[in-house]
């Protein structure tokens, strides 16, 4: 699982992309990005979950998205996230939508 805090924006958006991409490549194919303490997201933020979807899901995994606050979400929804990733109230409902348990993968 991945979590963000504050913001994520041009200046921090390269330390996320090189977590997710450190995670895939160590064979870490169903992550949880835990967005409760995230509170402001920009399209720098935003492009780094887009660069490695595809990524995910053609290793056989997904990337879930959990615990959104409503302004942060808005955001999401505005661009159409949720009709492309799966967005839980819960980082638990997120990682129960691989069916497995945390720390499994």
């Amino acid at each position: 699982m991945l979590a963000l805090k504050g913001y994520l924006d041009a200046h921090t958006a390269p330390q996320f992309e090189t977590a997710v991409g450190e995670e895939l490549q160590a064979g870490h194919k169903r992550l949880v990005v835990d967005c409760s303490e995230l509170d402001y997201i920009s399209s720098a933020g935003l492009g780094v979950f887009m660069i490695y979807i595809d990524e995910a899901r053609q290793a056989g995994g997904d990337i879930k998205i959990a615990a959104v606050q409503p302004k942060v979400y808005q955001v999401f929804d505005v661009l159409g996230f949720p009709a492309l990733f799966d967005i839980q109230p819960t980082v638990e409902e997120a990682v129960a939508r691989f069916g497995q348990q945390p720390g499994k993968d």
